[in-house]
């Protein structure tokens, strides 16, 4: 019954910019905290950001931090990774997770995923 849905991934040069989208439906993105992490080929799945239930922390893995923003739109149920100036090195499946009720957003269990969507920068 709880899903989460990634979106807006695609082929892009590089430079350029892309926002995915995580529909939520099940259960209320308000009481859960949201991470977005990828996985390339070959190497292990890697966290980006994550964002609070309450929206009031958000935390980006340094790499990331000058070109990649979390936000969420809880009307919506909807979260979103803003990407700008992006990397062929950035090529991986980008996925969203949720912790409900988590109590720390950070460590907490990411219980929930997407099924991810493909993101391919290249020339």
């Amino acid at each position: 019954q709880l899903a989460l849905v990634e979106s807006g991934g695609g082929l892009v040069q590089p430079g350029g910019s892309l926002t995915l989208s995580c529909k939520a439906s099940g259960f209320s993105l308000d009481q859960s905290a949201i991470g977005w992490f990828r996985q390339a080929p070959g190497k292990e799945r890697e966290g980006l950001a994550c964002i609070s239930a309450d929206s009031k922390f958000t935390n980006t893995r340094n790499s990331a931090k000058d070109r990649f923003g979390i936000s969420r739109d809880n009307a919506m149920n909807t979260c979103y990774l803003q990407m700008t100036d992006l990397r062929e090195e950035d090529t991986a499946v980008y996925y969203c997770a949720a912790c409900i009720f988590c109590r720390d957003y950070v460590r907490g269990r990411y219980a929930y995923w997407g099924q991810g969507t493909q993101v391919t920068v290249s020339s």
